[in-house]
């Protein structure tokens, strides 16, 4: 079998709402998957809304947020060119991949909720049978999918995302433009949790998601398995 094709959509936004503080994505929700696929064998592609740098939220680089992966990342210089240095979203096609994943972080919230590239790339991937799969605050980039029949596609669906409870502890409640929860629950997902920033991933059909950071290997596994089926 030949090396799988995924494609790892990040976000380009990079400010916390107009508290002054930065965001961007969390580096151990890019880091543990993309070596996860990496050591796999898999060919990875990066992909922005904006294109060039993806920004990394400061807060995934303190020494409490560090794994092993976000370690590696770090220390790997070909990783970091890739991350600064990402293609546009709007040139992506779903059958150049065999999947897409998309790391979570805060800024997904921003720009990957109704960004209509985004979308319609992920309507392409699932109408050609390809399973799509995002961690922590990036399902937000699946709260707007339709299928043919005009419903969304999370629709009675069992998914995970980033909990209301978890984004009271990180003190962002009132901040963000949207709670995750809230929002999947409101299009009648069947969401799925578990306690506290514990690892969660859940796969329905072609839909695979995360709970938070902890979750993210969890989800990139579960992608490959999905891939090998």
């Amino acid at each position: 079998m030949s090396a799988a094709r995924i494609l790892m959509v990040l976000t380009s936004h990079d400010e916390m709402g107009n508290t002054g503080h930065k965001t961007g994505f969390w580096a151990e929700e890019f880091a543990a998957p993309y070596y996860t696929f990496l050591d796999a064998g898999c060919d990875i592609t990066l992909a922005t809304p904006a294109g060039g740098a993806a920004p990394i939220d400061p807060n995934s680089e303190g020494e409490d947020a560090q794994t092993d992966a976000t370690r590696r990342f770090y220390a790997d210089d070909e990783a970091k060119a890739r991350i600064a240095n990402t293609q546009r979203l709007a040139d992506m096609r779903a059958e150049d991949f065999d999947t897409v994943f998309y790391p979570g972080g805060h800024g997904p919230l921003w720009d990957l909720t109704e960004n209509q590239d985004s979308i319609a790339l992920l309507e392409d991937f699932l109408r050609q049978d390809k399973p799509i799969a995002s961690v922590c605050h990036a399902p937000t980039a699946f709260l707007n999918l339709k299928n043919e029949q005009g419903e969304f596609v999370i629709k009675g669906k069992r998914v995970a995302g980033f909990t209301n409870e978890e984004e009271a502890a990180v003190g962002l409640t009132d901040v963000v433009p949207h709670l995750l929860e809230d929002e999947l629950k409101r299009r009648g997902a069947d969401y799925q949790k578990v306690e506290a920033f514990a690892p969660f991933a859940v796969v329905d059909g072609l839909v695979i998601t995360g709970q938070n950071p902890a979750s993210s290997e969890a989800v990139a596994d579960k992608l490959l398995e999905s891939l090998k089926r």
